[in-house]
């Protein structure tokens, strides 16, 4: 229930106000000045505040300052436009004459409290987010990666177009965000496009838009992703796969501001900062004749390089974690443990799909386990770095593989644990592991123990 306070030294005003108020489903509370308001009650709790521009010992308006964000409603027999305008100054989201018409001033309070409700929701989408992706969605103290971090601090604040280079999921996108959040474009979209998803023959109307009649199909006019993306940020993911068509557009908007929509002969004025990000060597496409030099200069104004998983293995331990708890959070599963045998594969491990990899085998592991901890053999890792792939007889299981450490592990502890402790620690069903000590012929060697 939306609550609203009212604060009106006439007692008869105040309460036929409250009266019509609840009769509307609204919860009320009633104050004779903005002394007695703030003694009773925390004004920034309310979803709307209707002051009295006259109250005892003050205007209204002075309420508006000790709300916070808390929209303020000015009522007032002393109609005037001067009145008005002091107190739409003030800060007040709307004013109101009396005497005033019911209908009237509830039209006024439904806009006004709808307009606080979907502030509050964008306030705790934004916090949400910030939750999601704590340090801008990237996780890392080793010094590569607060390397990275010192230049999106730098960058941000500028309207410089940005390269981002980095191996397919390292996080590119997460820095194009970072850059934008941080910037004075943050209040205004962030428009993305993966370049290497579009057809050469549609890649140009999709970024630049298109009028009616352009081409088979173009029934009416409808703008890009530039154009979308105006007073904002452009990210451009793969840039390196742009038509040349598009490239020589791109570098029109880049350079000039203006872009033309396919099929017409106008220009448009826009404002948009450019992000671009690929992993692959644009130095060498220039070469190949397959990339514009005069474009490459203009997008790597400043270039962020992203190093892979593989070069900062001291970050994955608080990575990891960092993942577990969010495909936990996200599953509605109880936090998970990630037992330290768990952390020796993910160490081990080459990650050649980078921070998307280990993110996808921690959520495949939370939803696939049985207990509370995440084994290495739910991971499924393809290959642990600098093994062969594992087999699955007992006789050929190499060094390092998660068979081996299956069968390491009971021989090692089975003497020690019952087969519900050894199941708990592999994060197993005692199914399960009867299963696996069949297939890898390692009978119980103290039968009596069973539970």
């Amino acid at each position: 229930m939306e609550r609203i306070l009212i604060i009106e030294d006439e007692a008869v005003i105040r309460r036929a106000l409250s009266r019509l108020l609840r009769r509307q489903g609204y919860g009320t509370a009633e104050a004779s000045s903005i002394t007695e308001s703030e003694s009773l009650y925390s004004l920034d709790a309310f979803h709307l505040i209707i002051a009295d521009l006259r109250l005892p010992g003050g205007l209204g308006t002075e309420v508006i300052e000790k709300c916070g964000q808390t929209p303020v409603l000015i009522m007032t027999s002393y109609a005037s436009v001067s009145s008005a305008v002091d107190a739409m100054k003030a800060g007040a989201a709307d004013y109101i004459a009396k005497p005033f018409n019911h209908d009237e001033i509830l039209v006024v309070i439904d806009k006004l409290i709808r307009q606080s409700l979907l502030f509050r929701q964008n306030q705790a989408l934004r916090k949400d987010l910030q939750r999601a992706y704590p340090v801008w969605g990237m996780v890392g103290q080793s010094a590569a990666m607060q390397a990275v971090f010192s230049r999106i601090e730098k960058v941000a604040a500028t309207d410089s177009t940005v390269l981002i280079y980095g191996e397919s999921g390292t996080g590119k996108e997460l820095v194009a965000r970072a850059i934008h959040e941080q910037g004075k474009r943050s209040d205004a979209p962030l428009v993305t496009m993966n370049c290497a998803a579009i057809a050469d023959s549609l890649i140009e109307s999709e970024l630049f838009g298109y009028e009616k009649g352009a081409f088979t199909g173009a029934d009416k006019s409808s703008p890009g992703l530039i154009e979308s993306a105006d007073n904002g940020t452009l990210f451009l993911d793969e840039v390196a796969e742009l038509s040349a068509g598009a490239q020589a557009g791109l570098l029109r908007v880049i350079q000039e501001g203006e872009l033309r929509r396919v099929g017409s002969s106008q220009t448009k004025h826009v404002d948009v900062r450019v992000l671009a990000a690929t992993h692959r060597d644009l130095s060498q496409r220039v070469r190949e004749g397959l990339f514009r030099d005069d474009l490459l200069y203009r997008l790597q104004v400043v270039e962020i390089d992203l190093p892979p998983l593989r070069e900062r293995r001291e970050d994955l331990p608080d990575l990891a974690h960092h993942l577990l708890a969010r495909a936990c959070e996200k599953l509605n599963r109880p936090l998970c443990d990630l037992p330290q045998h768990t952390l020796e594969c993910i160490l081990t491990y080459d990650w050649p799909g980078n921070i998307r990899e280990l993110e996808n085998a921690i959520e495949r592991a939370v939803i696939l386990t049985e207990g509370d901890s995440i084994i290495p053999e739910l991971m499924s890792f393809d290959r642990p770095l600098g093994t062969s792939p594992a087999r699955s007889d007992r006789t050929a299981a190499p060094k390092g593989s998660l068979d081996d450490y299956f069968i390491d592990f009971v021989l090692q502890n089975q003497e020690q644990m019952t087969e519900t402790e050894l199941a708990r620690q592999l994060g197993i069903s005692r199914k399960t592991l009867w299963e696996r000590r069949q297939k890898f012929g390692i009978p119980r060697t103290r039968p009596g123990v069973s539970d």
